[in-house]
């Protein structure tokens, strides 16, 4: 009567395997690279400068010449002129870019 119950929980969790590895991928590959990297990024947002040369998220570079932080806001200055973007819009330092791109 034992082996009975045993073999039909065996078959159960065999057969739920394939699920659970795929949400295993799915976590590993997915889900945690994208949370280091917005930690990377939330950690360069709060570290900021004045006079830095950065990218935003929309892809327009400049660079950093006021940072309000009452309403955690960051003026950039481009050759068009001065555009107010949120701290969150900017994505990356300009320099960082580049050197990256370089070593490839």
């Amino acid at each position: 009567m034992f082996s009975i119950i045993f073999l039909q929980l065996s078959g159960g969790i065999s057969s739920m395997l394939p699920f659970l590895a795929m949400i295993l991928v799915l976590y590993f590959f997915m889900i945690r690279p994208q949370m280091t990297r917005q930690k990377k990024e939330k950690a360069f947002q709060a570290e900021i400068k004045k006079g830095g040369k950065v990218v935003t998220s929309s892809g327009i570079h400049g660079k950093i010449a006021e940072i309000h932080e009452a309403d955690n806001t960051v003026t950039i200055e481009t050759a068009a002129g001065k555009i107010k973007f949120e701290r969150s819009a900017i994505s990356m330092e300009l320099s960082k870019k580049v050197n990256v791109s370089e070593k490839s």
